[in-house]
């Protein structure tokens, strides 16, 4: 692969072994070969000890199965599209044990670090003051940034969508903002999420207001579709362009052998085939 060559993946998606999404990692590239991409990174929810929110990751057990399904997806996919191994890891303080050793058992190239802000997370955190648990959220992505595990931050506004009516941008656009002074130090990416579109909010992840706040920063972007399954390859990624460019990017990243490479958004938008779906 010339590594000059611009290069536009599926860098979010998921299979059956998270227990809610359907569709092997071939038909996933399948999706991703007609829109016209150049490869996709699977990202399944990793598994966490002790029975951490078993219903929404693969066990601990089930880990070879899922490096394997993607390995077969490579393989079968070969001279068609490219298959890469990713990984989208929940950061909780006090698992450091768990990543480093989970993050060094296969060659992964790309690595998502989120937070998720109900269950486990929402239990430790929610004292019934919503303002107080949406700056939480903002404090614990700086947190995960600053493990140095993850090369980009998933949906990083994600909790818009837990205490939407309380949800006030203006209100935390202050403390966002050193938050991303501090995200900004680490050189990681953060990414544009293009599934937030389908939640209570209604757009995309995050918010056109925190974009420009990470394009002042000069803050890589990932753009991800988050996909459950395989007809959501790429979903909105027009769009996602549209937006970026309108906050003043002009390219966005990917990653492999979790090493940044740049396209630019000229490049990203003459890539997707539109007249496939979605």
């Amino acid at each position: 692969m010339n590594s000059s060559e611009p290069l536009l993946y599926e860098t979010h998606m998921h299979t059956p072994l998270c227990k809610h999404a359907e569709g092997t990692p071939e038909a996933y590239a399948l999706a991703a070969k007609e829109r016209g991409l150049d490869g996709i990174i699977v990202t399944c929810h990793t598994p966490l000890p002790n029975g951490m929110h078993p219903a929404v990751r693969m066990s601990p057990e089930e880990w070879p199965e899922y490096v394997d399904l993607v390995g077969q997806a490579r393989k079968k996919m070969e001279g068609e599209m490219d298959v890469r191994l990713g990984l989208e890891v929940d950061f909780f303080p006090g698992l450091e044990f768990w990543y480093e050793d989970l993050l060094a058992r296969e060659p992964l190239h790309y690595v998502l670090g989120s937070v998720h802000p109900y269950s486990l997370y929402k239990e430790m955190y929610f004292t019934g003051d919503w303002h107080a648990y949406h700056k939480q959220y903002f404090t614990s992505l700086v947190e995960s940034a600053e493990s140095g595990y993850f090369d980009c931050l998933a949906h990083p506004d994600l909790i818009k969508n837990w205490g939407i009516e309380e949800y006030d941008l203006q209100n935390l656009l202050d403390h966002i903002r050193c938050c991303l002074d501090r995200i900004a130090e680490t050189g990681i990416a953060m990414e544009l999420n293009t599934s937030g579109v389908n939640k209570l909010s209604g757009e995309m992840n995050p918010s056109p207001g925190i974009l420009r706040e990470m394009r002042t920063r000069d803050i890589p972007v990932v753009v991800g579709s988050d996909a459950h399954s395989p007809d959501r390859v790429a979903a909105d990624f027009l769009e996602a362009f549209d937006l970026l460019e309108s906050v003043g990017y002009d390219h966005t990243h990917i990653f492999l052998d979790r090493k940044k490479r740049k396209i630019s958004l000229r490049d990203a938008r003459a890539k997707l085939n539109r007249s496939a779906s979605p």
